[in-house]
């Protein structure tokens, strides 16, 4: 499947878990607090833009590897180990030995943060990642940067911190359900952007 479609059937996901909340909130009772369901849907919707990052990355990898896709200079530092050059030696043209290269590299490395994302697409892509993307959605590089930061430290204090409070020992940090979906359309955007661009 390609990764644009992947990544929309994510968000598609993450959409209905917030409308799930939507349709539970105004029948529920203050005793018992559906704000978890608002955390789980932004951890979701910033992992799919990360896996959706990571896809098109594999694969333009994949791509430049093959001759289809112009190479980088980054691409032409990418490591890879002996044990895969080896099966690279030994497999002739087949190209399950970088793709499981490009996976393994890749396994343990987020690509949230801007720098990080812009770092990611430079293996695939001469493009300026930031300043194409916002031009595109009528913003200014520097604001698109600073919105994904700040979704990926919202999505950092609930996944890595259970979203406490530290000034307020026991409670946990307010969510609502706009600032949610306000993370969602933006990441959307961002993600169909992308994949134009690179």
């Amino acid at each position: 499947m390609p990764p644009i479609d992947q990544f929309r059937q994510n968000i598609a996901r993450v959409q209905t878990l917030l409308g799930t909340y939507s349709a539970l909130e105004p029948q529920i009772t203050a005793a018992l607090d559906l704000s978890d369901i608002l955390r789980a849907t932004l951890v979701l919707s910033v992992s799919a833009f990360d896996h959706l990052v990571h896809e098109v990355v594999r694969t333009g990898m994949l791509e430049v590897y093959a001759g289809t896709r112009l190479e980088t200079p980054s691409f032409r530092r990418f490591d890879v180990s002996i044990d895969s050059v080896r099966r690279a030696t030994s497999s002739g043209n087949n190209l399950d030995w970088f793709d499981a290269e490009v996976r393994a590299r890749h396994a343990f490395q987020t690509f949230q943060r801007p720098d990080r994302v812009a770092d990611a697409i430079r293996l695939i892509s001469s493009v300026e990642m930031w300043p194409v993307i916002a031009q595109s959605i009528g913003a200014t590089p520097e604001d698109v940067r600073r919105q994904l930061d700040l979704i990926v430290t919202r999505r950092n204090q609930i996944a890595h911190e259970a979203d406490m409070d530290p000034a307020f020992p026991g409670t946990r940090w307010p969510i609502a359900e706009a600032d949610v979906g306000d993370a969602i359309s933006f990441l959307s955007l961002v993600g169909e952007t992308l994949v134009t661009v690179t």
